[in-house]
């Protein structure tokens, strides 16, 4: 009889171990669960922030109506490719008249480089040696009339005649020598930089066009997705007015913050971890960058429990090649139990 009862006690004492038991692993999970503990324990250190906000405002370094936009909303971009065009015919008849001018102003400057033509330069040697003959007969009719007038055998106006008609032979000649040593020596030194110096501006302007040609085309610059699309086929849009607006994609960038005390725990370089909400999955990262300016907290900063101390900025690249991660995204950031010095 007296078993009985000490069987019941036996029972009883088990119950309570068990309740216990299932109370203190309750309370263990929950408490994990709610970052009570277990963060110091594992030996890791978490940060928290989000994924940084990274857009470019695209649009048209020139004026003009768009021809064609080859996105929509949502679409993903590589670097390189054509997202927009503006119709280029008035770009293409400024292109042609400045090609025109380019060519006219290059055949000024090479003629004024070159110099005479061989022809030119024999027509002014004949010149002179046409007035040569004319100096040397008006010469010789001024000598025969100057022995006649002594004599009285002409008047003197017929003398002064002679002597008029050398005088202006005498003048042809000087002309027709200097009219071949101009075609000899070509154009002066000041026409040539002249002529060069209008094609060179004219090269400038036909560049310049080229230049708002390719302007009139959008291209991404890096990979992205196209997040709103301000402007419509058709529209007739200002220089730089905005046309699409691109979020970058890669590389993936987070914003965290670490606390005074932590930072001997991390530094440049160092491999951690990233995690969201919602699944197991961790990506890859690297810490690339420590302030070294404290600041408050930002508000959009989420953890488990409200910090007003000073923190220090930190920026991590994250490895996400396919872009599961989205910016803005609340994320939480896994240091590893090894520390460093910064």
């Amino acid at each position: 009889m007296g078993s009985a009862p000490e069987s019941s006690r036996a029972r009883s004492k088990l119950r309570l171990a068990i309740v216990v038991a299932a109370i203190g692993a309750g309370l263990w999970f929950g408490g994990s669960a709610l970052g009570w503990w277990g963060g110091a324990s594992d030996g890791k250190l978490r940060l928290y922030g989000n994924v940084e906000i990274r857009e470019v405002q695209l649009g048209f370094r020139v004026g003009g109506r768009i021809e064609r936009i080859l996105v929509d909303e949502g679409d993903r971009v590589e670097p390189g490719q054509v997202l927009a065009e503006l119709d280029k015919r008035p770009l293409a008849d400024r292109l042609a008249s400045a090609e025109a001018r380019y060519e006219s102003a290059s055949a000024s400057a090479a003629r004024d480089a070159n110099g005479s033509r061989p022809q030119q330069v024999s027509e002014a040697r004949a010149a002179v040696a046409s007035a040569e003959a004319a100096l040397s007969e008006a010469r010789r009719q001024y000598e025969r009339r100057q022995s006649l007038v002594g004599k009285g055998f002409i008047s003197r106006a017929d003398l002064q005649t002679s002597e008029a008609a050398l005088s202006a032979a005498q003048a042809s000649l000087a002309q027709a020598q200097a009219a071949l040593s101009l075609a000899q020596e070509g154009a002066r030194v000041e026409d040539r930089a002249a002529s060069a110096a209008t094609r060179e501006a004219v090269l400038a302007e036909r560049r310049a066009v080229q230049t708002d040609i390719a302007d009139a085309v959008i291209r991404a610059s890096e990979p992205g997705e196209v997040l709103t699309r301000a402007r419509e086929t058709g529209s007739i849009v200002q220089p730089g007015q905005t046309v699409l607006t691109l979020a970058l994609t890669q590389p993936v960038r987070v914003r965290a913050y670490v606390a005074e005390p932590d930072l001997p725990r991390i530094r440049p370089g160092m491999d951690v971890k990233v995690r969201v909400d919602g699944t197991d999955r961790e990506w890859p990262a690297k810490i690339g960058f420590i302030s070294s300016v404290a600041e408050f907290t930002p508000k959009t900063v989420q953890t488990e429990q409200l910090r007003t101390d000073l923190v220090y900025r930190v920026r991590l690249t994250v490895n996400d090649p396919r872009g599961d991660l989205r910016q803005g995204q609340p994320v939480t950031v896994i240091v590893p139990t090894a520390t460093g010095q910064r």
